[in-house]
């Protein structure tokens, strides 16, 4: 058994597929595929599920996942004690529904960029179904997620509530409904609306607002923060978390204002998801740190 071998592994598991592993790792795909089947012989257990439709890590790899991850942070640290200065950072991939990324993702990474110089965060924006399977196949280490009161926890998954909030009407900056101290449903089917696309939680609670009377006129996309910015041209309203606008550049330049939903008393939560694993890479584990560190400041802040 090789490193090498261990690192083309966790390359697969961490890009998705052989083809995209082997353009990273700048290794001609049947030769990637090779290494990988000679270490799956010698361990003699199926790490990946090879189909026409591309290669996806099996439920034996997910379960040695962690285990592989350790030994190649654990060789890593032997390099840098040894004054090896080419080992490369790891890369930390997380998935985002784009929840609170100006008020919490963004000043996360910062925070951790400051600690890990030459670490390199990858952010992907996801849909929330998305984004667990792949904390599950190992293609993400992260993920933030937006859940309704009442939703179940997928009980593979570990997650830590990051922020509790309301849906909140997103309107453009000097609309008439401004004036409002809180917008009705009524008065919000009467205007164009842009909604999120089904996947999202959002769309789902629209759905549950709204029942059958669904607004006539409406635009459909990916996402906060492209709803953000439709409702700033002026092109409709919108529902998010108050999370997701309060303190968004959007809002500060005065282009996006919200406003609470009359009699509405849901509560979203923003919740930041990892595998279960037994030890996660230490830069994981720092950025998890950091996010949870920037949400105990936001919610303080509001609080005060």
């Amino acid at each position: 058994m090789r490193i090498e071998q261990l690192e083309y592994f966790a390359a697969v598991t961490q890009h998705g597929s052989l083809r995209r592993a082997s353009e990273r790792l700048h290794l001609s795909q049947p030769a990637l595929s090779e290494a990988i089947s000679k270490l799956e012989r010698e361990l003699g257990v199926t790490l990946l599920d090879r189909r026409r439709s591309g290669a996806r890590i099996s439920q034996e790899g997910r379960q040695l996942l962690q285990h592989v991850e350790g030994v190649l942070e654990a060789v890593d640290q032997l390099r840098v004690a040894a004054g090896d200065r080419t080992t490369t950072a790891r890369a930390v991939r997380v998935g985002t529904v784009n929840a609170a990324t100006a008020t919490l993702l963004v000043p996360a990474v910062h925070d951790f960029q400051v600690t890990h110089p030459g670490s390199t965060v990858e952010v992907l924006n996801l849909q929330q179904g998305e984004i667990d399977r792949a904390l599950l196949e190992g293609s993400l280490d992260l993920g933030l997620v937006n859940t309704l009161s009442g939703d179940d926890p997928p009980v593979d998954l570990l997650g830590t509530d990051l922020l509790h909030g309301r849906p909140v009407v997103v309107l453009p900056g000097g609309h008439p409904l401004c004036a409002r101290e809180a917008v009705t449903v009524e008065e919000l089917r009467a205007e164009r609306f842009v909604a999120m696309r089904a996947g999202y939680l959002m769309h789902r609670f629209a759905h549950r607002l709204f029942g059958q009377d669904l607004p006539s006129v409406s635009h459909t996309t990916d996402g906060a923060e492209m709803g953000k910015l439709l409702v700033a041209e002026g092109l409709g309203l919108s529902l998010l978390p108050d999370f997701s606008v309060a303190g968004d550049p959007l809002e500060r330049a005065g282009l996006i204002a919200h406003r609470p939903i009359a009699e509405d008393t849901a509560v979203v939560t923003l919740v930041l998801r990892r595998r279960k694993v037994a030890h996660a890479p230490e830069p994981v584990r720092d950025l998890h740190a950091a996010l949870v560190a920037r949400a105990r400041q936001y919610q303080q802040a509001r609080a005060s």
